[in-house]
């Protein structure tokens, strides 16, 4: 049997441990409405916005997002919303799209969302998510069921959009060739994934360790050749 000290520890030991739980139990509920509130936040915000007919934030409704946050509605930090959100349909955003963008910027306020873009867009910078970005870009602009390419006139815009800022020579000569060149009248995503290649690997603009032997789209073998006559 234990002693009176021994059963005066036990006694303090189960009274921390009681303590402790309560404890936990009381963040754990504070930190439950914390997050619900949150939400609610969230889904007012998108009710401010969406379409009641169709349950969705619209082109309309993501014009007056943009409006608000004072952007553009063409403005790449848009698009980067959307990859965010791995949101599916271009000019449409659903509830739980619009949820699991602004969880993760912890965005619940147009305020918020305002402040969070430029944290966003350093995001989407770093290498390995911006090929993520890229590739996303062009599946976003896939509108048509089964659709696999997309016609020349949007990708020279969509060109623009989401590397005229990083590589703007390239892009500026990419988009010259395109509208001129007459093999090609859509782009398909293993020729969009190869500018993005050409324009991280190629010395530009003097072309000098472009390889044509190597596993390069047809048409940036063609581009080369066209700039390579253009130079001489």
């Amino acid at each position: 049997m234990l002693d009176a000290k021994g059963q005066e520890i036990i006694v303090e030991i189960r009274d921390a441990i009681i303590v402790t739980f309560n404890h936990l139990r009381l963040s754990c509920s504070a930190s439950s409405k914390a997050i619900i509130k949150e939400l609610e936040r969230i889904d007012h915000l998108f009710n401010l916005y969406a379409n009641r007919s169709s349950g969705m934030i619209d082109p309309e409704g993501i014009e007056a997002l943009c409006s608000d946050l004072e952007v553009d509605h063409t403005d790449v930090r848009i698009l980067m919303l959307a990859w965010k959100m791995k949101a599916e349909k271009q000019g449409y955003f659903t509830l739980d799209e619009w949820r699991r963008g602004l969880k993760a910027l912890r965005a619940d306020t147009i305020s918020k969302l305002k402040k969070a873009l430029p944290e966003l867009e350093k995001e989407v910078r770093r290498p390995p998510n911006f090929v993520d970005f890229y590739s996303y870009a062009f599946r976003y602009c896939l509108t048509e069921e089964k659709q696999k390419s997309i016609d020349i006139e949007s990708i020279c815009q969509l060109l623009d959009l989401v590397l005229g800022s990083q590589f703007h020579p390239q892009v500026d000569m990419l988009i010259d060739y395109l509208k001129t060149q007459k093999d090609y009248k859509v782009i398909n995503m293993d020729q969009w994934m190869g500018f993005l290649r050409f324009c991280n690997e190629i010395s530009f603009p003097d072309l000098s360790n472009y390889d044509p032997d190597l596993a390069w789209p047809l048409i940036l073998d063609n581009f080369v050749e066209w700039m390579i006559a253009k130079q001489s």
